[in-house]
């Protein structure tokens, strides 16, 4: 089943047009350019905005059409702002406390325990907001959306107020928040490190319309799009731990166009991996290369290629049926004699691990 949305908004010189469906399953990004409508269309979900024209099917229940209009205080979502709006004259508790009011579960002492373990704020529920970090901060907004027992959780730039180090404390809470919550998960960002961390799925935005949905990995590497063409443009490449190499600190990754082998610390068996490479970090060359300190080292096709500036070009390889994108000079792709349908080999400088 998918959730079906269908707005129309128009508020003064801007306006909102809406029409697809999003899985009711995993974490789906909504990412664009400030003033693109991200918050304008979680707000339209959440019914705090009414559209003019509005279709809103959640689960196989309507929340929203021409003769029906699901208020607010109705909908199973869960709602967490940029800020956390936490209440300053309460503690974590008492804030806490204040969204299990809303749920409707039976069994929500245990729903607060699992909540509260899955954000790990067991320390924290004695302490009034102004002693907690930003980040503490917004993981007691997240465990109060949850004890509301959503069927859908709504994240409006989430991370966006908070530091570097902020952001890198909350990260991996909200990666065990996502993949231990069987509902979906809208997270509205406009940092593209975030969406290729955290989602499945994601809907570009730009000017109050949807400009592509899909698959993360295949979103940021269509050259018909701008993500991939811009300065950090990159891959992300969901593989499988196959081994590891505690000698050298190397795991060994499985995907459909071949393995790879990453510096990391010691990864389980079948443990699930998140990749992410830049498009500057691939080179391919015409012949496997001997002698050479990259680890890396796959046969590709080229299956596209776009000249970015007099200097510059973006190369769409496929290994297997992986995308991977490389950024080489116009210069060396003029020697090599570059085409689409070459069989190449891409060489891989850097992998990064996400998740």
């Amino acid at each position: 089943m998918s959730i079906e949305v269908r707005f129309g908004i128009k508020r003064g010189e801007f306006s909102l047009t809406i029409d697809t469906e999003i899985p009711e399953h995993g974490v789906t990004a909504i990412f664009g350019a400030s003033g693109s409508g991200k918050t304008t269309l979680l707000r339209a979900i959440a019914g705090l905005e009414a559209p003019e024209n509005g279709f809103l099917k959640v689960g196989g229940v309507v929340w929203q059409d021409t003769n029906t209009f699901l208020p607010t205080h109705e909908r199973k979502i869960g709602y967490v702002f940029q800020e956390p709006s936490l209440f300053q004259h309460l503690n974590v508790q008492d804030n806490i406390n204040y969204g299990m009011a809303r749920s409707k579960r039976d069994n929500t002492e245990r729903s607060l325990d699992e909540a509260i373990s899955l954000l790990g704020i067991e320390h924290l529920l004695k302490r009034m907001p102004s002693q907690l970090s930003g980040g503490e901060q917004q993981r007691v907004a997240i465990v109060r959306a949850l004890v509301t027992d959503p069927s859908m959780l709504l994240l409006d730039e989430p991370l966006a107020a908070l530091g570097d180090e902020q952001k890198a404390e909350i990260l991996p809470y909200l990666e065990s928040v996502y993949q231990q919550l069987d509902i979906p998960v809208l997270y509205v960002s406009h940092s593209r490190n975030e969406v290729a961390r955290l989602a499945d799925h994601i809907l570009l935005l730009d000017k109050g319309t949807i400009t592509a949905y899909g698959k993360v990995t295949d979103i940021f590497t269509s050259l018909d799009l701008p993500l991939a063409h811009q300065a950090h443009a990159e891959t992300i490449i969901d593989t499988t731990v196959i081994s590891y190499d505690a000698e050298f600190g190397l795991a060994t990754l499985k995907f459909s166009g071949g393995q790879f082998v990453v510096a990391s610390n010691p990864l389980e068996s079948q443990t699930n991996v998140r990749l992410q490479i830049l498009a500057r970090d691939v080179s391919v060359t015409l012949e496997h290369q001997k002698d050479t300190s990259i680890l890396n080292i796959f046969p590709v096709t080229i299956d596209h290629l776009v000249k970015e500036s007099s200097s510059q070009m973006t190369l769409r390889l496929l290994a297997g049926k992986t995308p991977l994108l490389a950024r080489v000079t116009c210069r060396s792709a003029q020697s090599l004699n570059l085409k689409i349908g070459d069989m190449v080999y891409a060489q891989v400088k850097t992998v990064a691990l996400l998740r």
